[in-house]
């Protein structure tokens, strides 16, 4: 699929509030709806039901022990799921957004719908935030709740904090090792538990003031020609080549590591060259921006982020 949002008489199923996001899509909503109303501007009024599966068999048709998930608005069918599947009803969803949001510790981002309905999406912005302070200027890092409910086998309710640097709106990676993470996951086995969740994320703030303490010690530390080129071959590796070649990618980094947006804030620094890994994924790679998105939170290059998170670290460490 060329477009990972769906779209819909031209115009993608994705409402946001306030300045348009780094991906530049969507419709503008007032910040006042209820979550009904923003269900509706978005398009993501329907519901998903459990429907059985039948096989032919000589003539007869037999119970294939399987549920069909079908979007009540269309009919059309998101996937196939074992009986014990629990869907987890988009309203269901936005409303545990609305709770955080109405108490004034969020304020409502963005919403949509992925892959044909089978990614369902709410952000909040957290009015917590962090600047790293450069003798250019403010370098201000914003944290985002994401909410995605999937309609999708395989696949669990995934609610997570995910910075933005402001300067450039490059979506950053909030893992600080390979043992902790600022997710929870929640299988589709068991009922949606809106509290569970909320005790859960009641560390974000410690993640957050420690991502704070990395961001600030990889401004501190500078890297050299050689360790840069180093870095980005890492990151992003040739496949097939010689150790040292250079992808296409890793070329591209280096050649925007002076050019992209902030680029006077924490020049010559780790920090910077992070985020050209950043702004790269979010803003230059990819078919289009719907595909970015989706790769940016869900595919290789959410994973990219975290590895060049940890490299850096490691660069800086050795600087």
């Amino acid at each position: 699929m060329s477009h990972e949002l769906e779209i819909v008489n031209g115009k993608a199923k994705m409402v946001y509030v306030g300045e348009v996001p780094w991906h530049g899509l969507g419709t503008e909503i007032p910040p006042d709806l209820t979550p009904e109303q923003v269900l509706e501007k978005a398009e993501l009024d329907w519901s998903v039901e459990k429907e059985p599966c039948f096989v032919k068999i000589n003539g007869k048709m037999v119970d294939a022990g399987i549920k069909a998930l079908v979007r009540s608005s269309d009919g059309n069918i998101l996937t196939h799921v074992k009986d014990s599947w629990e869907p987890v009803q988009n309203r269901d969803a936005f409303n545990f957004f609305h709770e955080y949001v109405m108490a004034g510790d969020m304020e409502m981002h963005t919403a949509g719908s992925l892959k044909g309905g089978s990614i369902v999406w709410a952000m909040a912005r957290v009015k917590d935030s962090f600047e790293i302070k450069t003798p250019q200027g403010k370098d201000l890092v914003e944290s985002h709740l994401l909410f995605t409910n999937p309609h999708k086998f395989g696949q669990s309710i995934d609610v997570r904090f995910t910075p933005t640097r402001v300067v450039c709106n490059n979506t950053l990676t909030m893992a600080l090792n390979r043992s902790s993470s600022q997710m929870v996951k929640i299988s589709h086995n068991r009922k949606f538990n809106a509290e569970e969740v909320k005790e859960t994320l009641g560390i974000a703030n410690r993640y957050l003031n420690q991502y704070k303490d990395i961001a600030e010690f990889l401004a501190s530390k500078r890297y050299s020609k050689d360790s840069l080129i180093e870095y980005f071959n890492e990151v992003f590796p040739k496949i097939g080549g010689e150790k040292g070649d250079s992808s296409r990618n890793s070329e591209l980094a280096f050649s925007i590591v002076d050019k992209q947006p902030g680029a006077d804030l924490s020049a010559g620094s780790w920090w910077q060259a992070y985020n050209a890994v950043t702004y790269l994924t979010d803003h230059v790679v990819g078919r289009s921006q719907g595909s970015r998105l989706h790769s940016a939170w869900y595919g290789v290059n959410q994973k990219r982020k975290l590895d060049a998170l940890e490299t850096a670290k490691e660069y800086a460490l050795a600087a």
